[in-house]
């Protein structure tokens, strides 16, 4: 039980939580914790409800089947969500979640406060999330322009490409800004030297 305290907010069903908690934890990867749980709140009873579990690893939809004999699940991992939102309504609120790939989940009627908490939780590793996938591209047109040899996870060696498309691709990086005046002018003095 005091496990569960963390998770119960807004007079959530301890039950519900200890179950949902249940199934999630079976589905958690090597040092995957669950944050936050949030569960629908229908106007209506319902015997098994929708909900929402956020791990420091991704946000995983749970959706009962079947009367809740079984439950459907689909996760975005955070590196790959462009946008978590919440939308407050009446009954309640609805949490969405896009991916960058264009896939989205959603449940509605979940309790205003646990949106919120889904959302403020979600915002923090969103803007992680943000920096993390911006460095990668950083990293990736630098290796591109810069002719970088790279080992691939085989140990083989990837050619160089020809130096003067180096040079074009590093005046395309320094014009739309992606590298600054004293990162082009030391990469291509690099690439000028090697012709």
């Amino acid at each position: 039980m005091e496990e569960l305290k963390k998770y119960l907010n807004e007079n959530q069903d301890p039950k519900v939580i200890e179950k949902i908690l249940g199934k999630v934890n079976e589905l958690l990867t090597t040092n995957e914790t669950v944050e936050y749980i949030a569960v629908q709140k229908k106007p209506i009873v319902t015997l098994s409800p929708d909900c929402v579990a956020l791990t420091n690893k991704r946000v995983i939809f749970c959706s009962p089947k079947t009367l809740g004999f079984s439950m459907s699940f689909v996760d975005f991992q955070w590196k790959n969500v462009r946008d978590c939102h919440i939308k407050e309504g009446i009954l309640g609120s609805t949490f969405k979640t896009l991916s960058v790939g264009g896939k989205m989940a959603s449940v509605d009627y979940l309790p205003k406060n646990q949106a919120r908490i889904l959302y403020r939780f979600a915002q923090e590793r969103e803007e992680e999330m943000s920096e993390y996938r911006r460095q990668r591209e950083l990293e990736e047109a630098r290796a591109g322009a810069g002719g970088v040899t790279v080992q691939s996870p085989k140990n083989e060696t990837i050619s160089t490409p020809d130096p003067l498309e180096s040079l074009q691709k590093l005046k395309g990086l320094f014009d739309s800004n992606l590298i600054n005046q004293q990162e082009y002018d030391a990469k291509k003095a690099e690439i000028l030297a090697k012709l």
